[in-house]
């Protein structure tokens, strides 16, 4: 690692460290005897309105993924005037369909049936409601046309679009850590068994104690007989979009074979088995009602992302669509 890479690796932990320690929290004891530490899910209140620490995050992975993106684009020769242009107008595209998405297939249970302006009005008034299969949906849709608009190399996009949407995932999934959100269901039905799993994962007691969720009322008592300890998908998944982030990295640095856009197919792929398993485990999931059936809308969406990445990869590699190797489309701009 570079020695400027380190201070900044150095400065975020650092500035990580200090905000958690400039976060609001409750604390109390939980029913087994535990004390607790609960972090609000408000940053602060500006003009009486509250700031969450959910958009935050999310503004947070956005930045860092567009800095990601600059960084590649110069590596590889990709314009970037097509990478901020586009990035602008992706990124509203994303919110909005990760917006109508979750929208629509919590139409019935959601009460956007009975009240379809709060698709807007819900959104704006700190309700929320995103689902990140619906931003990768469209912005999908928008590339294509913007691609016939510009005509840039759609295969170098892909490096940095894909992972963009990891470190995205990476950093906006702490959001969930914040609103108590977007969890899996209770690890134990006993308080005691339920800290004991999360301690021996390692877990540092900050994300231990704020997994203290209660379904029913986000502020209960922290010794409300509510509140148990939840599996924290949203670090699971979170862990697991980095993993993925770290192969892609490795991979294309090292392998000579690694062609422009694998990034892409792999995300479809690397994303879609672990949220088809980490979608198991939570308890907030958008159903899909089909032929009497009940079936998890993300789990369904990941298995059809799986079958496509690999399907195109291997069709890819069998008629050599664009096989152009990252390490030579560096050296190439380099020249």
């Amino acid at each position: 690692m570079k020695q400027k890479h380190k201070k900044w690796l150095v400065f975020l932990i650092v500035a990580f460290l200090a905000f958690l320690a400039s976060c609001a929290v409750r604390e109390g004891v939980d029913v087994a005897g535990n004390e607790i530490k609960i972090i609000d899910r408000v940053a602060f209140t500006v003009f009486g309105r509250n700031v969450y620490w959910y958009a935050i995050c999310i503004i947070s992975g956005i930045t860092l993924a567009y800095v990601y993106g600059l960084l590649v684009a110069k590596k590889i020769g990709f314009k970037e005037e097509d990478l901020i242009d586009g990035f602008i107008i992706g990124v509203i595209v994303g919110i909005i369909g990760a917006r109508l998405y979750y929208v629509a297939f919590a139409w019935n249970e959601g009460g956007y049936a009975q009240d379809p302006l709060r698709v807007i009005t819900g959104f704006i008034n700190e309700e929320g409601g995103l689902a990140i299969h619906g931003a990768v949906l469209f912005v999908a849709v928008f590339v294509y046309f913007y691609w016939r608009r510009r005509r840039f190399d759609v295969y170098k996009l892909g490096e940095m679009l894909a992972p963009g949407f990891m470190i995205g995932q990476i950093v906006g999934r702490w959001g969930n850590f914040f609103n108590q959100e977007a969890h899996g269901g209770p690890i134990s039905e006993n308080l005691a068994e339920g800290r004991a799993f999360l301690e021996r994962l390692l877990l540092p007691d900050f994300i231990i104690d704020q997994m203290l969720i209660s379904d029913s009322y986000y502020y209960d008592a922290i010794d409300s007989a509510s509140r148990n300890y939840m599996h924290p998908t949203f670090l699971y998944e979170s862990f697991w979009n980095f993993l993925g982030l770290m192969i892609v990295l490795v991979s294309r640095r090292f392998w000579k074979k690694y062609w422009l856009g694998d990034a892409v197919l792999f995300y479809m792929v690397w994303y879609g088995i672990g949220r088809f398993f980490v979608e198991a485990l939570r308890t907030d999931y958008l159903p899909l009602r089909i032929f009497g059936l009940e079936l998890r809308v993300a789990q369904v969406v990941s298995v059809a992302m799986i079958i496509a990445g690999v399907t195109l990869f291997v069709l890819r590699r069998i008629f050599k669509v664009h096989p152009v190797s990252y390490l030579e489309a560096v050296e190439e701009n380099k020249n």
